[in-house]
């Protein structure tokens, strides 16, 4: 039996989704300490981007 290797991945490509989301969760945390309104809505929204990666991640994974 022959092992697959794995395919090589630029640093560009391993890195650009938790980027994005450490992006939008800092947007959301300065949006949530300077304002009401609907900058509370872009913090909830936000701040629920990496709870939701988790979960769309673990589902995923079980599958």
């Amino acid at each position: 039996m022959t092992q697959r290797r794995p395919s090589r991945q630029s640093l560009r490509a391993i890195f650009a989704a938790p980027l994005v989301i450490a992006a939008l969760t800092i947007v959301a945390l300065i949006a949530a300490l300077t304002g009401d309104g609907w900058r509370d809505a872009l913090s909830w929204a936000g701040l629920a981007v990496p709870i939701l990666t988790v979960a769309w991640a673990m589902r995923a994974r079980r599958t």
